[in-house]
């Protein structure tokens, strides 16, 4: 079995290894997060964790302290296809989990695609994130894998220190709790979907904005997701 170090990034070197990775991973056009910002930033109390195997970086996590005490923004996460067989996303969120707490922070919140599939089982259903904000077009016109659709993002809360995520991060089981389908499938793959078929997508991304936005105003929040029928479940 391939094994696999967890850590914080040390010296230059690394952080320009993260920089890189991120061109990799998001494609032309996307501008990464500098090597130099990553340093400084983890300097003054910011998460810059890696996955390393054979000392070689094949995935980074990066978060920042909030204006809000206990409250970590996280920025990015990212791994190489190559090692994505290897559970590092999930892996290095529960790095990041264990780096939080030990430092007295206990709420982590981040920004993700809600029309992409994969980002909604790793960050809802493995993690056992919630979200009750969406955030429409919130980057405006990017660039690289994002190119060409609005830039609509759910904010996520994952509460580091809840039932769901302690079960979770032990490895055991999800408890069970009320939910709802949010009956509006996401796309198995919104960038080939984006290529084939633009409007489609553009449609899809219009239809669950509404239909999320209603959901929130409404009261409710999403609590899972669904793999197998790739929906939402919100809480009732």
């Amino acid at each position: 079995m391939t094994e696999v170090i967890f850590r914080d990034l040390s010296g230059m070197a690394e952080f320009r290894a993260a920089e890189a990775l991120q061109c990799e991973v998001w494609g032309e056009g996307d501008l990464p997060d500098p090597a130099d910002l990553m340093m400084v930033i983890q300097a003054e109390g910011g998460l810059v964790g890696g996955a390393f195997v054979g000392g070689r970086l094949l995935g980074y996590i990066f978060g920042f302290p909030t204006s809000v005490p206990g409250i970590q923004h996280s920025h990015r996460l990212a791994v190489l296809p190559e090692a994505r067989g290897l559970g590092l996303g999930v892996r290095l969120k529960f790095y990041q989990r264990d780096w939080c707490l030990a430092r007295g922070m206990t709420l982590v919140r981040w920004t993700f695609d809600p029309l992409r599939a994969i980002n909604a089982t790793l960050n809802i259903h493995r993690l056992g994130a919630t979200s009750d904000t969406y955030l429409e077009d919130y980057y405006g016109e990017m660039a690289g894998i994002n190119s060409g659709l609005a830039s609509d993002r759910l904010l996520v809360n994952w509460d580091l220190a809840s039932p769901v995520v302690a079960a979770l991060a032990e490895g055991g089981g999800r408890p069970p709790r009320p939910a709802s389908p949010l009956r509006l499938p996401l796309p198995e793959d919104l960038g080939a979907l984006a290529t084939a078929d633009p409007g489609r997508a553009s449609a899809l991304r219009h239809g669950l904005r509404d239909r999320l936005k209603a959901a929130f105003a409404g009261g409710r929040r999403i609590v899972d997701f669904d793999r197998a029928a790739r929906v939402y479940l919100l809480s009732d």
